[in-house]
């Protein structure tokens, strides 16, 4: 009888031990809010940039007792401050004001998979086309690296994908009345 008294405070302990767990999930509205943030940004070129605070991670000492499911709680902010992504930030706002020019001509739109493209490539001089291309290949590479750089700034390289995608629609979201966006099905229209 003794044996199963000092059994059952045990297993209970155990139980409630196994119910702990850590759910690091994607924080969207922070991502959002960083998103907007860093394309502001870019779209004032030449004005002095900003960090915003690391995030971070609480668990409350209830969550830990396995009172309730424990969740890692959405950070405040996500970390979009590192010497990466400060040098990707400048690359893009001085490339901005000539990316400016070929998105009020038509030339090339925000694309929905968070990159820029060519889009009437006919209607663009030839011997501007190469310029064009260029410039939109560089942008490319700069907006993969950014995603890329917030996901690992924050300790979680799987969540480039989701940045991506957020950055994707805030950056049609942030374009200007008159630019070419690509809607989710795949057509292009002006803004």
């Amino acid at each position: 009888m003794k044996n199963k008294l000092f059994a059952f405070p045990f297993l209970m302990l155990l139980g409630i031990a196994s119910c702990v767990t850590i759910n690091i999930y994607f924080p969207a509205a922070a991502a959002e809010k960083a998103a907007d943030k860093i394309i502001q940004d870019i779209q004032k070129s030449g004005e002095p940039q900003t960090g915003s605070e690391p995030a971070r991670i609480r668990i409350s000492l209830l969550d830990l007792l396995g009172i309730s499911s424990a969740h890692a709680a959405a950070p405040a902010n996500l970390n979009i401050d590192s010497p990466e992504i400060r040098t990707l930030k400048a690359s893009m706002q001085k490339r901005f004001p000539k990316l400016r020019q070929y998105l009020a001509k038509g030339w090339v739109g925000y694309a929905n998979n968070g990159l820029v493209a060519v889009i009437h490539k006919n209607e663009i001089p030839l011997k501007q086309r190469a310029a064009v291309e260029r410039l939109v290949a560089a942008e490319n590479r700069d907006r993969k690296a950014l995603y890329k750089a917030i996901a690992l700034a924050n300790g979680h390289p799987e969540w480039e994908d989701d940045i991506r995608e957020t950055f994707a629609k805030r950056w049609i979201a942030n374009a200007q009345s008159g630019w070419w966006i690509q809607e989710t099905n795949g057509r292009w229209r002006q803004k």
